[in-house]
């Protein structure tokens, strides 16, 4: 039978997060990025509770029914590793495994050097693990917006992208999660030019749903937590990656010795992005590297896209930790 899915509140420092709960047993963490909500992992809540396991998939800082600070450096590594070691001592917890998926998965590959005590292991999506760039995000952005649209770029403009995204958040999350998907063309984004275009204007056009992997029931849970509280807790994780940068300048070539799976889509534009060599500089920079799944004709959103393949890679490589 089937463990209930649960939701409250809890206070962790400064915030609150809402926090969804199913099953019993070793806990595991799963931390969404953008645009998403604890929604992004519901095909693996019921399937990890089914196999013992204690799926917890906040709300991330910014997102849904989580508090959204205002200050972008309210966003900074120090704030968000704090909001997942708080998470654990709120829910009685000394360690977990942590899943983290775009946003997320960045956080959670500097978990290990953060707070090293709390993370049993790591099971990671579409975010690869390269070396530290020489100079920092923005000014790396700023060079390819002179001659492309950059939605990194883009979005450290001030209330712009928060204004033209959150006029629009029906068209922008079909087109964002469509362009991203198996299925789409997000890297045509790139052939249009900064100057005098918005996010809306770049992204292709969204067939109608609902498409294999996301029903329109499905999307409406997307729509009606961003029509209710904006992008702009999402845009801040993008405003502080300057101060991440800054603050894990000592941490993040660090070696990641904590037992690791990692699963991307094959069509997922951020390994399109970051090149052939991020499989390879993954598998060097991650030691605890046990196993990596790369899933034929899914994209950026492969938890969603190919749930079957990724659940039982997870459980294989959590029933491999036990």
């Amino acid at each position: 039978m089937t463990a209930s899915l649960s939701h409250r509140i809890v206070r962790v420092g400064e915030i609150d997060m809402h926090v969804a709960e199913q099953g019993e047993g070793e806990p595991v963490v799963l931390c969404h990025g953008f645009p998403g909500l604890w929604y992004s992992w519901r095909h693996q809540m019921a399937v990890l509770a089914d196999a013992g396991y204690r799926a917890i998939a906040p709300d991330m800082r910014g997102y849904g029914r989580t508090d959204a600070p205002t200050d972008v450096a309210a966003y900074d590594r120090a704030h968000t590793v704090a909001d997942l070691t708080g998470l654990l001592d709120a829910l009685g917890l000394d360690d977990a495994v942590f899943a983290g998926h775009d946003f997320g998965a960045h956080l959670t590959w500097d978990l290990p050097s953060w707070a090293p005590d709390r993370v049993r292991a790591l099971i990671q999506f579409s975010v690869p693990r390269t070396p530290r760039q020489p100079i920092a995000p923005s000014a790396a952005f700023a060079r390819m917006a002179q001659r492309h649209f950059v939605h990194f770029h883009y979005f450290q403009q001030p209330g712009v992208a928060d204004a033209e995204l959150g006029a629009r958040p029906r068209e922008f999350l079909a087109k964002i999660f469509h362009a991203l998907g198996g299925d789409g063309d997000y890297l045509s984004c790139w052939g249009h030019p900064s100057e005098g275009n918005g996010y809306l204007d770049v992204l292709p056009a969204a067939p109608p749903l609902p498409w294999p992997w996301l029903s329109a029931a499905e999307f409406d849970v997307y729509l009606d937590g961003f029509t209710r509280t904006g992008f702009t807790g999402g845009l801040n994780w993008y405003r502080a990656q300057d101060l991440v940068w800054e603050q894990t300048a000592q941490s993040h070539d660090l070696p990641i010795t904590v037992p690791t799976l990692f699963v991307a889509g094959e069509q997922d534009p951020v390994l399109s992005m970051m090149g052939a060599a991020a499989l390879e500089s993954t598998a060097a920079m991650v030691p605890g590297l046990a196993s990596t799944l790369v899933v034929p004709g899914a994209g950026h959103f492969v938890q969603m896209e190919a749930a079957p393949q990724v659940n039982e890679a997870m459980l294989a490589f959590l029933r491999g930790l036990d």
